[in-house]
């Protein structure tokens, strides 16, 4: 039965941290943005607001922001489900990074809130050891996959160097 399960937890592993991955690359994309425009205001200013609130309220703050997604994310699955594969991709792609992008915002600044209910510090905690061990899944196969290119270039340099050689002989 753990055979049978291992592709299904290998999948599982590999969709956890691209999730993961995104969350890490879009937190500078964010920062970046907080930067340029007048975020870095609006997150004091958000701040401000939350520090006042309990911590469910705070949830909720945490939680809002994402709602008005859904639709974004309908549209995606209608474009997908009339073949426009194209637009479909790009609409859901836009809806998951600006979801991503707002709730990496949110989070940063009701973290500490959220994190005082022992439910979602459990649940955060969990999500990190999750976050570990899909890592730990992808190892084996992140090495041999390394290890296949490494050798996929060794052999085609060699090759490229031969075919090179037998040019360089053709022309003396």
């Amino acid at each position: 039965m753990r055979r049978l399960l291992r592709p299904l937890w290998v999948v599982l592993a590999l969709v956890f941290l691209i999730e993961a991955w995104l969350w890490d690359r879009l937190e500078p994309i964010v920062a970046w943005f907080v930067d340029r425009i007048p975020l870095k205001a609006m997150k004091d200013w958000f701040g401000d607001k939350i520090d006042h609130l309990s911590p469910g309220a705070t949830l909720i703050v945490f939680v809002v922001p994402l709602i008005p997604l859904f639709p974004l994310k309908m549209i995606g699955l209608w474009l997908l489900a009339h073949k426009y594969f194209v637009s479909a991709v790009l609409v859901i792609v836009f809806a998951k990074l600006l979801g991503m992008g707002i709730t990496a915002f949110v989070f940063d600044v009701t973290r500490e809130k959220l994190l005082q209910m022992r439910w979602f510090n459990r649940l955060y905690e969990f999500l990190l050891s999750a976050r570990e061990w899909s890592r730990a899944q992808m190892a084996p196969i992140k090495a041999a996959l390394i290890q296949f290119r490494q050798q996929f270039r060794m052999r085609s340099s060699s090759r490229f160097v031969e075919r090179l050689r037998r040019r360089v002989h053709m022309f003396r």
